[in-house]
């Protein structure tokens, strides 16, 4: 894992998430019919907004979704992008800052609590390479876990950097 020196600069940046990849945490839990879809995953705001309603297709068709879900799912992702292009381009004052970062998941037969602490001027900080040194020292063989894991960590970091200074 890479842990290169941190600045404690106190001049401006412009807003993205403090990791190596600026991904969106995104999260769905959609109900239409009966049936209930429910998923997390991150996604690249920089990818062109057509590729919303590509994805929404295809999970739609490979899940055998009613074709109803199609647009509540681009919408969902497309507001959640949104909120976050808000942000950008607005200025950040990157004072050193070190945060904690709580895990309380459960992710099939596995429940991880922990906690740690997250450098925010750490630009090449790498969630998906934490969870998988996390996974490996914990002994965790699940798959699923990891990304659990990652996301569990890009979520609260998205929510620490849309905090106003005080």
């Amino acid at each position: 894992m890479k842990l290169p020196a941190t600045s404690s600069s106190k001049a401006p940046v412009k807003f993205r998430m403090p990791t190596a990849d600026n991904l969106v945490p995104i999260r769905l839990d959609i109900e239409t019919e009966g049936q209930r879809y429910k998923d997390a995953f991150t996604w690249n705001p920089s990818d062109p907004d057509s590729e919303v309603v590509v994805f929404a297709k295809r999970t739609v068709r490979d899940l055998k979704l009613p074709p109803q879900f199609i647009t509540q799912i681009a919408q969902s992702i497309q507001t959640q992008l949104t909120e976050f292009r808000s942000y950008e381009g607005q200025d950040m004052y990157t004072a050193e800052k070190i945060v904690p970062i709580k895990l309380d998941l459960r992710v099939n037969h596995t429940l991880i609590k922990d906690h740690f602490l997250w450098d925010l001027n750490n630009y090449e900080s790498d969630p998906e390479e934490f969870a998988r040194t996390f996974c490996n020292d914990m002994g965790i063989e699940d798959p699923e876990v990891g990304p659990a894991v990652a996301f569990a960590i890009r979520e609260q970091l998205y929510e620490v950097m849309i905090i106003p200074p005080l």
